[in-house]
């Protein structure tokens, strides 16, 4: 198999330096600016170096594109129609999954095989062996070549797309985790009971994340306007202790839109699927004037709101 990596950054090179030592020759890097690091290290891989594309991609059976998410989709419409047909196009960018779509719509076009693949950690400290997602037509066949290096690797579907917005889910709630987090302990430690908190959470660590996400979710609508107030006072408790409630005002407000929207139109549903779709009404994106300004422009930027 003769692979090409588009862009030399870490991403790049720490994957082709693996694909190289499994016996997987690394024919040809295109860097739009390659440095000498990037001159040296296509040396030692016994490769070519290229600043745009070019009739020399027909040789490839597999492009490997870790370029930044912003230009994946222009890297992608220029590479592909020097491509042969079969051969293989993986994303590795942190691109939007609508431009995944848009890439996998256009190497259909040209008869090209997309595979959208998600980082799901920091390679410059795992390398290779960093955990990825993939999803595509083909990402079973991309999973075994990547399997090979020891990467460890899952497959969750066959719609590109699918992994970069899966990476983005679970950033919702790790990170939001993480922000509540800070809030809490913060809190805690100011009140001299962080080691408590740990002990009354135990009951979080026994059971099913899948399972308390959706009891949180079915129950929230019904029990929203209590909570509300619980919240309130959980703020209340933070400013005394020093502690400015940043993330559990906006989970306060939460709160109280799904309160205000129960009393107008109460929720007689049952289930998961029921309570998502009730709350998906109240969710849906407001008009810019309510929200500052600083999230109106960037939801303005990418065309989420009018």
């Amino acid at each position: 198999m003769k692979i090409a990596l588009i862009g030399g950054g870490m991403v790049g090179r720490s994957f082709g330096e693996a694909f190289a030592a499994n016996e997987m020759t690394v024919a040809w890097i295109w860097d739009a600016k390659p440095s000498p690091e990037l001159h040296a290290f296509a040396k030692l891989m016994g490769a070519s170096v290229h600043e745009g594309p070019g009739p020399w991609l027909a040789e490839v059976d597999l492009v490997v594109s870790a370029v930044f998410g912003t230009v994946a989709y222009e890297v992608a419409e220029l590479a592909m129609p020097y491509m042969h047909a079969n051969a293989l196009f993986v994303d590795m960018t942190t691109a939007d999954p609508s431009d995944m779509e848009k890439a996998s719509a256009l190497s259909k076009k040209h008869h090209v095989n997309f595979v959208d693949v998600a980082i799901m950690g920091a390679v410059n400290l795992h390398g290779a062996k960093t955990p990825l997602l993939c999803a595509g037509e083909k990402a079973e066949d991309v999973a075994q070549i990547f399997k090979k290096i020891g990467t460890p690797i899952q497959v969750v579907g066959d719609k590109p797309g699918d992994a970069a917005a899966l990476k983005l889910l679970r950033s919702i709630f790790t990170k939001g985790l993480e922000a509540l987090s800070v809030e809490c302990l913060l809190t805690a430690e100011k009140r001299g009971l962080r080691n408590q908190i740990h002990e009354i959470l135990t009951d979080v660590d026994q059971g099913s994340l899948r399972a308390l996400m959706e009891s949180m979710v079915c129950t929230h609508i019904e029990h929203s306007a209590r909570r509300q107030k619980e919240v309130v006072e959980a703020q209340r408790q933070m400013v005394q202790a020093g502690v400015s409630p940043l993330v559990t005002y906006s989970v306060e407000k939460l709160f109280a839109r799904t309160a205000s929207r129960q009393s107008t139109s109460p929720y007689v549903g049952k289930g998961i699927e029921s309570a998502l779709a009730w709350l998906a009404e109240s969710a849906k994106p407001v008009a810019t004037g309510a929200l500052p300004e600083s999230l109106r422009n960037e939801l303005l930027a990418v065309e989420l709101i009018k």
